[in-house]
């Protein structure tokens, strides 16, 4: 939804109100940052794993966790940023340098997950959210390991989503310098899977790679 918090101000036309667009960068992305301002009126950003389920966006940690514990209790909105780098922009003046790159920005008031099965479901998607399939591959959660985890819910009902892609954006008068000027594209590459000790069993062959990312 459009609101006067999502709406961009500079470069607008690299922005989306399309839950498409959000959803895919918010699916894809495997970190996000949650902002808050504290009581006291500190603010403070932490990078945490999140899912998203429908119109809702997951987040999770230990109750101990300030940020966590400060949305759930704090009666007040959140901001969820998750963030893909695709490309290095490299121009014929340093002033135009820049980064490709795809974001999702969502505004709104955590609140804690109370009911127990949409508690598991969020902490499965989470799991899922990492590796496809992991949840069937692994242990699930006990009841105390459910009771011992905060699960806060998002709605995605105030989002924004922009894009960067393409070439430098140098000014006319540059273009003649004798110097290199494109992009480099970016993406995140899976190594080689290695066993924790004592582990006998085979590799899953879990499909690691995301996917596919702008060209840059």
């Amino acid at each position: 939804m459009k609101t006067e918090r999502t709406t961009l101000k500079r470069l607008p036309e690299r922005g989306s109100h399309e839950r498409e667009a959000i959803d895919a960068i918010l699916d894809e992305a495997l970190l996000c940052h949650l902002g808050v301002v504290d009581g006291e009126g500190r603010p403070f950003v932490i990078p945490t794993i999140h899912a998203r389920a429908g119109d809702v966006l997951y987040l999770h940690g230990s109750p101990a966790s300030r940020a966590l514990r400060t949305a759930r209790d704090g009666g007040i909105d959140v901001c969820v940023t998750a963030t893909l780098l695709d490309g290095l922009v490299l121009a014929r003046s340093a002033f135009h340098h820049s980064m490709n790159y795809r974001s999702a920005v969502v505004y709104g008031r955590a609140t804690k997950v109370e009911d127990p099965a949409e508690k598991v479901a969020a902490l499965t998607a989470l799991v899922e959210h990492v590796v496809a399939g992991r949840s069937e591959g692994c242990r699930p959660p006990d009841e105390q390991e459910v009771k011992g985890t905060l699960v806060l819910a998002v709605p995605l009902d105030e989002a924004s989503a922009k894009v960067r892609t393409g070439a430098p954006l140098d000014d006319e008068a540059d273009l003649g310098l004798p110097v290199w000027a494109g992009h480099v594209p970016l993406s995140i590459v899976a190594g080689e899977p290695v066993a924790d000790a004592g582990v006998t069993e085979p590799w899953p062959g879990y499909e690691l790679v995301r996917p596919a990312a702008g060209t840059g």
